[in-house]
């Protein structure tokens, strides 16, 4: 049965576009008792949406010392995350630290150390996990009934906009890495979360439309440990933006597109192979509503808290992507 706390006081550090998408995905019995943004004026504007005060400050430390913050939410740029999530816990927080969660290998391991010291949750926001199709896929393959795995092969990207390269995201000291840690990170969450560990077989990034010292385009083939290849680009030279991952199994197919928005409809289609092979079996599913997965996520962040069995990332699930980037970094 799933267990969520009473009631739980929430601090959100960082107020920009994805705070502000935690805000609203809050369930009732949490409650936002502090904001902080380096640009204080966001964080204002945020607390003025709320129906009830909330203390607003400039840094974490301004917010995190009332002693009633039970859940801290960290939604900063990459270099601040891990600084901030450690502050956290320190003062005595569980924490959801958006994806990537660290800015490096390094800086995920002191996070792992740090919370198991403290005593307290690191969540780590891979909120696709959360998309109503990727958990069905995750239904599908992880039942068996399909056979086991033949393949994964997948793709994400957008195009940018104008002065992409001068954003923080092309700087590497803020960013840790350029479209691998942005959108790549999630395939390779996803892959992990689909068919188990991993690890790199061979990859290439490079920088072939930005001026920027980070990679717009990166390639990765994974080998799963429990069997089957993996085959990822995630690209910031899609035109049209994309999102596409299939799998292949014994016995199907499981093909996933979209995932809302200017992504498309999100979908799902399960194509059976029969015992005569032939054209398959075919079932599809579409989720034409809007986005939940930020919703799902920080449910089950809650009731993870509560003592339930999670779905979710956690700072170990980071760690293990960062280690996969790293390597393809070396490469």
């Amino acid at each position: 049965m799933t267990r969520f706390p009473d009631s739980i006081g929430v601090a959100v550090i960082g107020c920009g576009l994805i705070g502000r998408k935690r805000v609203a995905a809050l369930p009732p019995g949490c409650r936002v008792v502090a904001l902080a943004d380096s640009d204080r004026a966001r964080a204002e504007a945020l607390a003025a949406t709320l129906p009830y005060p909330a203390r607003v400050g400039a840094s974490a430390s301004e917010v995190l010392g009332g002693g009633d913050v039970g859940l801290a939410i960290v939604a900063t740029i990459h270099a601040a995350l891990a600084p901030i999530t450690l502050e956290a816990l320190s003062a005595g927080c569980d924490v959801l630290v958006e994806k990537p969660g660290a800015r490096c290998a390094a800086e995920a391991a002191d996070l792992v150390a740090a919370a198991s010291a403290a005593g307290h949750q690191v969540r780590v926001g891979f909120n696709h996990r959360f998309h109503p199709a990727l958990l069905r896929a995750h239904e599908l393959v992880g039942d068996g009934g399909h056979g086991k795995l033949l393949s994964v092969r997948a793709r994400y990207g957008h195009g940018g906009r104008p002065g992409y390269e001068r954003e923080w995201r092309a700087e590497r000291a803020l960013s840790g890495g350029g479209e691998l840690v942005d959108q790549g990170m999630h395939l390779i969450d996803l892959t992990r979360f689909l068919v188990g560990d991993v690890d790199l077989v061979f990859s290439e990034v490079r920088t072939d439309f930005w001026p920027m010292e980070v990679e717009d385009n990166a390639y990765l083939a994974l080998r799963p440990r429990a069997g089957g290849f993996a085959w990822l680009h995630a690209s910031w030279t899609e035109w049209k933006n994309l999102f596409s991952l299939e799998v292949a199994l014994e016995r199907a197919k499981i093909e996933v597109s979209g995932l809302g928005g200017s992504y498309g409809t999100e979908r799902l289609a399960l194509y059976e192979m029969l015992p005569e092979m032939g054209p398959p079996r075919t079932t599809i599913w579409e989720w034409p509503q809007a986005d939940r997965s930020w919703e799902l996520e920080t449910a089950d962040v809650l009731a993870t808290l509560g003592g339930s069995a999670s779905l979710g990332a956690d700072v170990q699930d980071c760690l293990a992507a960062w280690t996969v980037v790293e390597e393809a970094y070396r490469r």
